[in-house]
This record gives C-alpha cells, sequence and structure tokens, in this order.
C-alpha cells in the first residue's frame, strides 16, 4: 500500500517539494551563513520525494 502511496504522492507533488528542497538547498549554498541550513535541507530530499513508510532520525 505504501509503493502505491509514494507514487501517487510523487505524482501528485513530491517531484515538486523534492526540487524545491534541492533548488533551494543550492540557493543556501551560495553564502557561508546559509550551509548548514543546506544541510539540513538535503537531507529532507528523500522524505519529500517518498514520505510513506520512513520515520524521520
Amino acid at each position: 500500500m505504501s509503493l502505491l502511496g509514494n507514487i501517487l504522492w510523487l505524482i501528485f507533488g513530491g517531484f515538486l517539494t523534492g526540487l524545491g528542497y534541492i533548488i533551494g538547498g543550492i540557493g543556501l549554498c551560495l553564502t557561508i551563513v546559509g550551509i548548514p541550513f543546506a544541510l539540513q535541507h538535503i537531507k529532507l530530499i528523500p522524505m519529500a520525494l517518498l514520505p510513506l513508510g520512513r520515520s524521520l532520525r
């Protein structure tokens, strides 16, 4: 069931959310102050793409 949910999530908004985290992370890497925030954005990308069946650590 989580496979079907992840596929639907990816089609209906997960891809755009993950793309937003990628672009935001790259944008934050442009400044020295933003690098720690960019690293956190990069950690959120897998959770944004396929959230069902995962847990935060």
